[in-house]
């Protein structure tokens, strides 16, 4: 809509409009919640996104819609250069934002198709558009980047983000894995759809999230093309490139993507546990409602460094470790339930990462369970005794986001609270909660109102003892 504006209050505008930190023009431009007679306030956004753990990861002012990369990657030389585009709207009257860019260089930099000055700051690309964004004006950026991607590397969490192979490379990490590859929100608070068109020489297989798109090869380079279309946490979003052989398949009239490194047997543990990735889907859908994206699948590292797995949305991805003693269900059941409970329903901060990994670890007990062996109870009383209860569960702190007070507590806070609420009002609560913020972010304290609406019991002392305390909580 167009504003007509009195001329004396543009001339005001454009002599007396700066930002709040002097350095940045504040053009005269209204924001669509702005009175004409009011010019908004053009501020640069926050260099982080406020999380208490980690408090310069992602940034603040904007809000990420979708991510598209067209990238080159050369194995020889290891060299990753391309564009990305990346959609967004402003929260704020934006003189300026920043973007998560950690080992590689930006080149240009547009805003709406304008050029934008940038400079790197840190882990940091700092953009100042040619003229202010308005709150709620929708903007596009391209940045034109490239480099050689080095790991990004945590104190206490290890080593993340893109690392080369010998034969090719991955991006692969948490809490932060995104920056070392493309220019990010890095944070799971600010989820966005995802396109990834990755050209690797002839030969080199390239995979990543959703659903696999057109390929096509031209002087010696194939491109790979892969789209998810529900929105994703940064850190979740993957490549895998090198030797592999992959098969495409179709599951529940969804493409079914696994990879399997050609370095390991085609018919090995590794490629049997992921022949069981559509079983074990069909069976959580069974106790959290509708498998929650457009695409199936899993890869198989083999490579030292990945001592882990991760639930990259829609394609998990597994260290060769898991499969060294023969076939391993429990972790597909484990990276398979993280896309309810991880991925379509995503953290808002660090601090409830058992949201995640304790329902994640408690699938595994289901599965177990599901197959004949023990119990859910059997693998309670097992976690519960002798157990170490001095590391909250719903605070951990940041050195201990892997712990097994995330894991292993939350799960036993999961069967706690069934045993406390009961069968039927426990298992629509894995449903509802589910559907209720697929696609979103949530916290503990609406995970304790959706427990206590679904039980109908006021559970604020169940979860003050099984959260917050150091102690051993009652045995249920």
């Amino acid at each position: 809509m167009r504003v007509r504006i009195a001329a004396a209050t543009v001339v005001a505008l454009l002599l007396g409009g700066c930002s709040a930190d002097g350095d940045d023009p504040a053009p005269a431009v209204l924001s669509p919640s702005a009175s004409p007679s009011v010019a908004p306030s053009f501020a640069p956004g926050a260099a982080g996104a406020g999380d208490p753990y980690f408090p310069t990861y992602g940034n603040g002012g904007y809000d990420v819609a979708g991510y598209d990369l067209a990238l080159r990657f050369d194995p020889g030389s290891g060299r990753l250069d391309g564009t990305a585009t990346i959609t967004a709207t402003a929260t704020q009257d934006l003189s300026r934002l920043n973007l998560d860019l950690a080992t590689l260089t930006a080149s240009k930099v547009t805003v709406d198709g304008r050029a934008a000055t940038s400079r790197a700051e840190r882990n940091e690309l700092v953009i100042t558009p040619a003229a202010g964004i308005a709150r709620g004006a929708a903007f596009t950026i391209v940045v034109a980047y490239g480099g050689i991607p080095q790991p990004l590397e945590n104190e206490t969490l290890g080593v993340g983000g893109w690392q080369r192979t010998k034969d090719g490379a991955f991006a692969l990490g948490q809490p932060e894995s995104a920056s070392s590859w493309f220019p990010v929100n890095d944070h799971p608070s600010d989820k966005a759809t995802w396109k990834l068109a990755m050209t690797v020489p002839d030969g080199v297989e390239a995979i990543s999230n959703g659903v696999p798109g057109e390929r096509t090869t031209a002087g010696g380079w194939t491109t790979w093309r892969w789209a998810e279309a529900d929105p994703m946490a940064s850190y979740l979003a993957t490549v895998v490139i090198g030797q592999y052989r992959v098969t495409t398949t179709t599951h529940a009239g969804k493409p079914m993507v696994v990879a399997l490194p050609e370095s390991l047997p085609a018919t090995g543990p590794a490629a049997k546990s992921l022949a069981l990735t559509g079983e074990i889907a069909d069976f959580l859908a069974t106790q959290f409602g509708p498998y929650p994206f457009d695409a199936y699948g899993g890869v198989v590292i083999d490579d030292t460094k990945v001592g882990y797995a991760l639930e990259t949305q829609s394609r998990p991805v597994y260290g060769n470790v898991f499969f060294t003693s023969g076939t391993n269900a429990s972790v597909v059941a484990h990276e398979l339930a993280h896309q309810w409970y991880g991925d379509s329903v995503a953290l808002e901060r660090w601090q409830d990462i058992w949201l995640n990994e304790g329902f994640a670890t408690y699938a595994e007990w289901l599965w177990a369970e599901h197959e004949g062996e023990r119990t859910t109870d059997q693998a309670f009383d097992a976690a519960y005794q002798g157990f170490d209860w001095r590391v909250p569960t719903g605070d951990p702190g940041a050195d201990q986001l892997f712990g097994e007070a995330v894991y292993q507590r939350g799960a036993m806070v999961v069967h706690a609270l069934r045993r406390t609420i009961g069968d039927e009002a426990f298992a629509g609560l894995l449903k509802s909660w589910a559907a209720d913020h697929k696609d979103g972010n949530a916290t503990t304290d609406e995970f304790i109102a959706a427990a206590q609406k679904a039980s109908g019991q006021d559970l604020s002392g169940f979860f003050r003892e099984w959260l917050r305390t150091k102690a051993q909580p009652k045995h249920p």
